[in-house]
């Protein structure tokens, strides 16, 4: 698995020949997106900044577009997405979390919340958390502070921030490494096998924006 940072809360996941793309940036978001083909589509909240579909269909790739709750299963992975709240950009809206399995390992994106613990339904169903990609910007969403205490408390083996830089608080990062009592270096990408894991214990890994 390759996991590439490409700036707010937008990644690009990779394995094989397949690709998810988690709230890819649109063309009409003031910040700035990233074009590529992508099979499978995850968006959190539906707003420019995190629903760029039209950024990820490229060639052949017509990406399956997965934008709220439910079960789904695209190309071997299974997705099970669970509501929460967000008041990102000042409005009150809903958020999908989405917990992911892919190649024996587990990813839980938690999106633009606000909450400092999951809902009752996520947290019944949402275990044994290989890597959680966690926002820590506040403005809307979870703050450094609490962000880090909502990491500790569902026990994943690494912790990848967004939601830091060009969106969210000035400081942010540099806050949240501080709870953390980590100083890790940025990485430009994360290349990760389920052997990776073992003996990781909310491990923070920080990826430089692509």
């Amino acid at each position: 698995m390759i996991i590439t940072y490409l700036g707010g809360e937008s990644f690009k996941v990779s394995f094989g020949d397949t690709t998810l793309a988690f709230n890819p940036i649109s063309k009409d978001s003031k910040l700035k997106s990233a074009k590529f083909g992508a099979d499978v589509v995850l968006s959190t909240i539906n707003h420019p900044d995190m629903n760029g579909v039209d950024q990820v269909s490229f060639g052949e790739k017509k990406p399956f577009a997965v934008n709220g709750p439910g079960e789904y299963e695209i190309k071997g992975v299974f997705i099970k997405g669970f509501g929460s709240t967000s008041e990102y950009d000042g409005e009150k809206r809903i958020n999908t979390i989405y917990s992911v399995a892919l190649e024996g390992m587990n990813i839980c994106f938690l999106g633009a919340i606000n909450e400092e613990a999951l809902p009752k339904e996520a947290d019944e169903n949402i275990d044994g958390i290989d890597i959680l990609f966690l926002p820590i910007g506040g403005k809307g969403v979870l703050d450094a502070s609490k962000a880090y205490k909502l990491a500790v408390s569902l026990e994943p083996k690494l912790i990848i921030p967004m939601h830091y830089g060009d969106i969210g608080a000035e400081g942010a990062l540099k806050t949240f490494l501080k709870e953390a009592g980590e100083n890790p270096k940025a990485e430009p990408k994360l290349t990760l096998k389920k052997k990776d894991l073992e003996g990781k214990d909310a491990e923070v890994v920080v990826l430089e924006k692509e």
